[in-house]
């Protein structure tokens, strides 16, 4: 949970236990804009898209300037459900529609869990009565919410931001789930941001799917991307201000707020990896452009011996130059350079320790980069060329207990 949490005006929010997860735990979370709010969203791109997904997609494409809410459950992913599936995250929206006395298509849907089993829409219908009494303007509100989509998460996560936007102070807050199934492809999670600034709904799409390129496209935890991914954004407009459009200074100064805020719910992801005990930051560099460099940094941070040798502590630091080698990237080999340092946070790290020169290793102390890669928080330097094109990307060790996770995830 971040710290100093500030909240949009215009928006309030709840948590609480509708009985869809077995040990009664909170799993709906509701949403709620007082006026009409602009909304947008960047979606999963695997072939088996959740029902919300689809759903979502298509009330994008009816209503985006007029969505009051947005639902969500945990311990259920309405996902490889067939025609019944999409028919519960209708009637899931209306459920809300109708408590609010909403126009059709004014709420956007978000599942997760496990996948190919129905959901109990009864529940969740049953429940709109409850959540809607609950629904606070307040932290407490949002921090129930947030906790209310977690599945395997060990925490709720949350980030929020001021920016001053011509005349008016812009509140943008977020929160996410994610712990496994993390790989980019968009959007690596479930992600609703709020924001009480005036966008248009061209510039809140191509606001959300900048900020989801650089923060939520950036992170993998195991190289599965989900059926459910999602990550939307509802601006309602009640801070005043500008009309934001794209191509505009204030646009730039929105999209860099968001990309922030993002920045901040993907890195919790990855710190709340499924059995993670170390956060990896990859930076490569050096490439024909960034498209080439992401190739590479991809390739590293999914690497099953990389993240093993760094869960062990091991400074096997040839895994990290086989998995540039096989990423599909063209660049020399002999102009390979690899630094490594690591710490107890990013602020704080050890002496950068250079372990590869024109691809060939330096006499550097072994001690030292054992010492590097026991670190908790872990930094890896690749250049590999003189090029404009680098990327950064987050990720963390494969332990044992991801392992026990996900063999045991639906028992």
């Amino acid at each position: 949970m971040s710290e100093n949490l500030s909240l949009p005006r215009g928006f309030s929010f709840a948590g609480i236990p509708c009985g869809i997860k077995a040990d009664g735990a909170v799993d709906l979370a509701l949403i709620f804009s007082d006026t009409p709010a602009v909304a947008a969203a960047v979606f999963t791109q695997n072939r088996y898209a959740a029902a919300p997904v689809q759903y979502d997609r298509i009330l994008l494409e009816v209503n985006p300037a007029g969505v009051h809410a947005v639902i969500i459950n945990s311990g259920n992913a309405n996902a490889v459900t067939g025609p019944a599936g999409l028919a519960n995250a209708r009637r899931m929206a209306e459920a809300v529609e109708r408590i609010f006395g909403l126009q059709p298509w004014s709420a956007l849907v978000m599942s997760t869990g496990v996948i190919g089993v129905q959901l109990p829409i009864q529940r969740i219908e049953a429940a709109m009565p409850a959540v809607f009494g609950a629904l606070q303007a307040d932290e407490a509100g949002f921090a129930a919410a947030a906790r209310a989509i977690m599945t395997t998460d060990t925490r709720p996560k949350t980030a929020s931001i001021q920016v001053q936007i011509g005349d008016a102070a812009i509140t943008i807050a977020g929160m996410s789930k994610g712990s496994g199934m993390i790989h980019p492809n968009m959007a690596t999670m479930l992600g609703a941001l709020v924001t009480d600034a005036r966008l248009t709904p061209e510039a809140a799409q191509l606001a959300i799917q900048q900020a989801a390129d650089a923060s939520f496209n950036r992170i993998s935890v195991d190289g599965d991307t989900s059926t459910n991914d999602t990550a939307a954004l509802l601006a309602n407009g009640a801070a005043g201000g500008p009309l934001i459009a794209p191509d505009t200074p204030e646009f730039d100064a929105f999209a860099r707020a968001l990309t922030d805020v993002s920045i901040l719910l993907a890195q919790a992801i990855v710190r709340d990896g499924e059995g993670a005990t170390k956060f990896v930051t990859i930076q490569v560099s050096g490439l024909a452009d960034d498209a080439a460099a992401h190739q590479v940094a991809q390739a590293i941070a999914t690497s099953p011996l990389v993240k093993t040798a760094i869960y062990g502590g091991d400074a096997n630091w040839g895994r990290i130059l086989a998995a540039a080698g096989y990423s599909g990237a063209d660049f020399e080999p002999g102009a390979a350079e690899l630094w490594i340092t690591g710490g107890a946070q990013a602020d704080a790290y050890l002496p950068r320790l250079h372990l590869l020169s024109q691809g060939m290793p330096l006499a550097y102390d072994e001690a030292a980069a054992t010492e590097r890669f026991a670190q908790p928080e872990l930094l890896i330097e690749l250049r590999l060329g003189d090029g404009p094109g680098r990327d950064v990307m987050w990720t963390c060790d494969l332990s044992h207990e991801y392992v026990t996770i996900n063999g045991e995830y639906r028992t």
